[in-house]
This record gives C-alpha cells, sequence and structure tokens, in this order.
C-alpha cells in the first residue's frame, strides 16, 4: 500500500528567530528539530545551514555536523540543499558531493525570487536567483556520480519543462522526484487549479510533493493527498497551524499533516516506507566516518 511521505523542512534560509522563535539555527538544535519531525511523522527531512547567529552557512563542516546530530536522533531520509543566490556552484554542491546524503534539492530554473509586504508596500527580499542549465546539468552529474537523489524543485509548470532535454541527455534518471513549490512571488500561485495542471504536466515515473507558502500550505496539502501526493510542511515554509496560532516546532507543523492524511484515509509514511516508495537504498546512510563525533 502507498502511503504518504510527509517532508518537514526545518529552517529555511531566510526565516529568523525574529519572526519565530522556534526556527533552528545550531546543528544540535536542527537534530533536535528533525527528531521531533520524525516523532511526529516526518520521513524526511529538508535542510539548510545557519550560523549561530542565524544566517547561511555552506561550509562542509557545518552540514557534517548536521549530518551527525540528525542520524544521531533519527532514521529519517536527509534531504540537503543546494539553493542559494551569489554563491559559485562549486561551494552550493560540495557538502552534497563529500557528504552524500540520500537526497538534495536542485533548483530547476532561474527566477525573480521577492517577498512583498502588501502592509509596507514594500518588497523585503529582491534577488533573482540564477540557475542557469550549465549550472543545474553540473550538480545533476555530481549527484549521479554520488548516488543521490535530485529532489527536482518547480516554482511554476515551466521549470517541470525544463527537465524534457536533461532527460533526452540522460543526465537526469527516472525515477523523477518533484517538488511543487506555490505560493512565491516570482512562480506559480498556490491554487489546487494549479497544482492539477502541474501534476497534468509531470513525466512518467515520477513522485511529487506539493510546498505550500504560508498559510496556503494546509490547502495545498489537502488537495495533495486524495490526488496520491505527497507533502512538505515546515517552518522553512510556513509558521502557523492556523490563521494567528504560530508553531512552536516542525513536530506541531508535521502533526497537523498527519492528521490530515488519516482524516483523508491515507497512511503516513515511515522512513523505511518512503525509502520503498522512493527506490532509495533500504538501510538510512550514515554520517562519513571522519566527521562523527563520539
Amino acid at each position: 500500500m502507498t502511503r504518504t511521505i510527509i517532508t518537514a523542512a526545518l529552517t529555511g534560509v531566510l526565516a529568523t528567530r525574529d519572526q519565530c522563535p522556534a526556527i533552528p539555527y545550531t546543528p544540535r538544535e536542527i537534530g533536535e528539530e528533525a527528531a521531533r519531525a520524525a516523532q511526529e511523522g516526518a520521513a524526511i527531512v529538508h535542510i539548510h545551514a545557519r550560523t549561530p547567529e542565524g544566517g547561511p552557512d555552506w561550509s562542509v563542516e557545518t552540514f557534517a555536523q548536521i549530518y551527525t546530530e540528525v542520524r544521531a536522533r533519527s532514521d529519517v531520509i536527509i534531504n540537503f540543499s543546494t539553493g542559494a543566490v551569489g554563491i559559485p556552484a562549486e561551494q552550493r554542491i560540495a557538502h552534497i558531493k563529500e557528504l552524500k546524503p540520500e537526497m538534495a534539492a536542485l533548483n530547476m530554473g532561474s527566477m525573480n525570487y521577492a517577498i512583498y509586504s502588501e502592509r509596507r508596500k514594500e518588497f523585503i527580499h529582491d534577488h533573482v536567483f540564477a540557475n542557469p542549465f550549465k549550472d543545474i546539468s553540473f550538480f545533476l552529474k555530481t549527484m549521479n556520480d554520488a548516488n543521490i537523489r535530485p529532489e527536482l524543485e518547480c516554482f511554476d509548470t515551466g521549470r517541470i519543462g525544463n527537465t524534457r532535454p536533461l532527460i533526452h541527455q540522460g543526465i537526469l534518471n527516472p525515477p523523477y522526484q518533484f517538488s511543487l513549490i506555490m505560493g512565491v512571488l516570482g512562480g506559480i500561485p498556490a491554487s489546487t487549479r494549479h497544482l492539477v495542471d502541474q501534476v497534468d504536466t509531470l513525466p512518467p515515473q515520477s513522485h511529487w510533493q506539493v510546498i505550500g507558502i504560508s498559510l496556503a500550505q494546509w490547502p495545498l496539502v489537502a488537495a495533495a493527498i486524495p490526488m496520491g501526493g505527497n507533502v512538505r510542511v515546515g517552518l522553512e515554509d510556513n509558521f502557523y497551524l492556523e490563521e494567528g496560532r504560530m508553531a512552536k516546532s516542525n513536530g506541531e507543523l508535521v502533526a497537523k499533516a498527519a492528521r490530515m492524511c488519516r482524516e483523508l484515509g491515507a497512511e503516513v509514511a515511515s522512513p523505511a516506507d518512503a525509502r520503498k516508495q522512493l527506490g532509495l537504498e533500504p538501510e538510512p546512510r550514515q554520517a562519513p566516518a571522519m566527521h562523527r563525533t563520539n
């Protein structure tokens, strides 16, 4: 029986504790949040590295410490990010190449990535998120060499189309794993109608999950489950369990998603279930020995 796979996006790179006190920064905090998410039903954790002050951190050592802290507490599938603005491609993939997590996120195109405040009538963030085909191809080849499953992050339907030449070249191989990200300014709006269209656009042999931003997360979770899709929740994408009620941990968000699965007649996948459904190795990968701590 196919079960719904829940991913927890634990920390992101832009959200701060000024916005949500539960955002984890340090490797230990991220490991603890991963354990809370796993306890409530997450099979995958998606992770960005942060400095102790909350800034982005791309050092291999920090990712290695995170790997060790997560694996010490659970057998969840570890998915490291490669997304960044203004960072060379080699630096964005170095931790993936060395640490070899089971999965790594891969953005499938460039976009204007922005956050706009209607109350303030100004842009809070305004970036060009550059992901040309030469970088995507470089990331894919690196992941292939390390036997890492690429998570294909698509912020609109055109990004799904960007997979076609890569499939034709033979550097993107099935089964394909898509993340359909909805509700980011510069990407596709968050609606069930757009979700159905995107799912219909996917190539054969595709797994998919929906990622809704802010409170749009919950109606999209509700739409994806009966469609046979998987779901991502977590503090990277959304702070709130409902309007005005901020989550105190990633675990609370995962618990709500798991409850929605059960209410809609779906079973929640364990990490072992998810590995089997996605065609990953049956045993969790351990942190490289040189980075383990006693």
